[in-house]
């Protein structure tokens, strides 16, 4: 099935892309070539945009602006995993073999090699592995950003505990890309032996530096990990272009995966450095049974074991399915302009601060603010209380302000009416 944006419009209307997603139809395309097929729009288009929101099934009346924390799947989506969940159940199968046919998809997703990827069920797996799976000792150093999200911070303080390397955190907030780099050598030492950031930071969405922090590291020989909880199906990139030695995703957020799903990808040059930390059936053989020699995958899949969840899995091939379709450069250009669309209109409200990026190379679409008028959970209660708009409250380090995300089923609309909700409360505070 070939796409372009009339045949999406008409598809939609005619539910012929939810059944060839459903089916597993457009799992066969080539994700990586379908966003250049349409050039993007001068202007957006209502009509497009109010067909790909259709999609969604989010409660009636509730504006949704917490892509950050949780993100709803779309239909073709929900379908999917459903027919995929009851055709096992029928048949009283584990449906692995579902697993070869998304894997590819995945890759072509992330511009990696199927070999490079693994199956997790969420980011915080994924950071785990890694954490877990390199060969650290005792007084090594690990350095991460302190806005890190305890999904990508923990594993690292528990492997500190246990094993006595240290970690050395650098304040994200700088106000170039530059300044960041440098915050980051600045607590380097001679034992630092890894450097972990978010690719989008959760408190306040600074969107690191990442191909730059790459050449870093590898001139200074540390391992580079990168906690992409944040940008999996927010915009799109190449991991083999960015460069890092890895990358752990989380599906449950904007690419509008199934909970529970994630994705790990390691560098082919650096496979052999990560142990996996939990092995079992499928993360390797046993050529001449027990008690012989366990020989571990060479690829990702030594990460993977015992039976999983077929239909969720097959839900993430449909996720990108559904992006490749829609655009990811739509998606992101959708994404991006309602975050800009807040911004400007944010400066037009009395006694509000906007405390994410104000470079353009370090913003995201998610918009963090507080203001001196009301305390930030009051705010947060006031937004979902009175107007039915779900945000985020954000506490980590003290920041005490509320955070919105902005992704392809939002509309300007929305963005509009959470500004006059804004300006309404801060009326009558």
């Amino acid at each position: 099935m070939k796409m372009n944006r009339k045949t999406f419009l008409r598809g939609v209307g005619g539910s012929a892309v939810l059944a060839a997603v459903a089916s597993g139809r457009l799992l066969a395309r080539d994700p990586a070539n379908e966003a250049a097929e349409v050039a993007l729009p001068e202007n957006d288009d209502p009509a497009f945009w109010s067909l790909v929101a259709g999609q969604y099934r989010i409660t009636p009346g509730l504006r949704y602006f917490n892509t950050g924390g949780l993100g709803p799947a779309p239909l073709p989506v929900r379908r999917a995993v459903h027919v995929v969940m009851e055709d096992l159940q029928d048949r009283v199968e584990t449906g692995h073999g579902r697993l070869a046919e998304v894997r590819p998809v995945v890759a072509a997703f992330l511009g990696a090699a199927v070999e490079e990827v693994a199956f997790m069920r969420n980011a915080t797996e994924g950071n785990g592995i890694i954490a877990a799976g390199l060969d650290l000792q005792a007084g090594d150093e690990v350095i991460m950003e302190s806005h890190a999200h305890p999904g990508g911070s923990f594993p690292w303080l528990a492997l500190a505990q246990r094993k006595g390397i240290k970690v050395r955190v650098f304040e994200p907030d700088a106000a170039t890309p530059e300044e960041l780099l440098a915050r980051i050598e600045a607590v380097a030492s001679p034992r630092t032996r890894v450097v972990q950031v978010s690719h989008v930071t959760a408190p306040t969405g600074i969107l690191m530096p990442v191909a730059e922090l790459t050449k870093l590291c590898r001139a200074r020989g540390w391992w580079f990990h990168v906690d992409g909880a944040q940008t999996l199906g927010m915009f799109p990139f190449s991991l083999p272009e960015l460069g890092p030695d890895s990358y752990a995703g989380s599906g449950h957020k904007w690419l509008g995966a199934p909970h529970e799903t994630g994705v790990l990808y390691v560098r082919r040059e650096r496979l052999a450095e990560v142990a996996p930390p939990l092995v079992g059936a499928y993360s390797g053989d046993l050529p001449g049974g027990l008690p012989g020699e366990l020989e571990l995958n060479q690829t990702s899949l030594k990460f993977e074991y015992g039976t999983r969840n077929a239909a969720i899995i097959v839900g993430v091939g449909a996720a990108i399915a559904w992006q490749n379709t829609v655009g990811r450069e739509y998606l992101a250009h959708r994404g991006f302009g309602l975050a800009e669309r807040l911004r400007r209109g944010l400066g037009r409200l009395p006694d509000v601060e906007v405390i994410s990026p104000r470079h353009p190379a370090l913003r995201a679409p998610m918009v963090t603010i507080r203001t001196p008028r009301i305390a930030h959970g009051a705010l947060f209660g006031r937004l979902l209380g009175e107007h039915k708009m779900r945000c985020r409250p954000v506490t980590e380090q003290g920041l005490n302000a509320v955070r919105v995300s902005t992704h392809l089923f939002n509309s300007p609309a929305d963005v509009d009416a959470l500004l006059e909700a804004l300006g309404e409360i801060l009326r009558t505070t």
